[in-house]
């Protein structure tokens, strides 16, 4: 199973190395930034699964960074929890309003924020904790690292089986080329994005011997599982 990934934007450098300690010893993957606008360029490359954000930062303050994702099309449902110093129930709101989904006040117990972050990600995004995805009449079992289609088992290489599995995560979404290669191949791998084309074309020969063209290609955009998304 791919682990959730995690951004954690706090500029007070303990308290960012001990969530990212304790978040990755409970199988997340972290990336800590200090500044706001630097979370800000990095969320345009990549969108993790959850973002915990500090109220004040530098540069670039928690509050105005969240209500300039949820503009954004590709941010605009990111599960975001606010950390702040500011416990008046004034300040609680502002956080909320910004578009905050969750509030922490420091200091804060570790183990709440785990339950929070965990309850979050069940609440907005239970993919990325759920052990089987479907779609459709496909199935894919991240424990036993099978995938059936109308219950027929369907044979993938490991490229294959990572591209339907971020695919099912995010079914009726298209992505283009450039996003594939960041999500499935990671952003550190450099080849090209006609490589792409290849293992779609691999993963549709594959999962369409059991039924009808699952993977929609739109024109100049790129790729998607199933139908548009509503």
């Amino acid at each position: 199973m791919n682990a959730p990934k995690i951004m954690v934007v706090e500029d007070e450098e303990s308290l960012g190395i001990l969530l990212s300690y304790n978040l990755e010893a409970e199988g997340f993957e972290v990336e800590v930034v200090t500044r706001g606008d630097e979370a800000e360029t990095r969320l345009q490359e990549n969108v993790p699964d959850l973002l915990i954000l500090d109220w004040m930062l530098p540069a670039l303050s928690g509050i105005e960074l969240c209500r300039r994702l949820r503009k954004g099309s590709e941010t605009e449902r990111l599960p975001i929890i606010m950390l702040t110093a500011r416990g008046e129930e004034g300040d609680r709101v502002r956080g909320l309003s910004s578009g905050a989904d969750d509030y922490l006040v420091k200091p804060f117990s570790t183990p709440e924020l785990l339950a929070r972050v965990r309850a979050l990600l069940r609440r907005a995004k239970p993919e990325v904790l759920s052990s089987v995805l479907r779609a459709g009449d496909i199935v894919l079992d991240r424990e036993a690292h099978r995938v059936f289609r109308a219950q027929t088992e369907i044979r993938l290489g490991p490229t294959e089986y990572r591209l339907l599995e971020f695919l099912m995560q995010n079914p009726g979404r298209v992505f283009s080329r450039s996003q594939l290669l960041d999500k499935v191949w990671g952003d550190a791998v450099y080849i090209d994005e006609r490589t792409v084309d290849v293992h779609v074309g691999r993963l549709r020969k594959a999962i369409n011997r059991s039924g009808p063209d699952a993977i929609r290609t739109v024109r100049g955009a790129g790729y998607a599982l199933g139908k548009d998304r509503p």
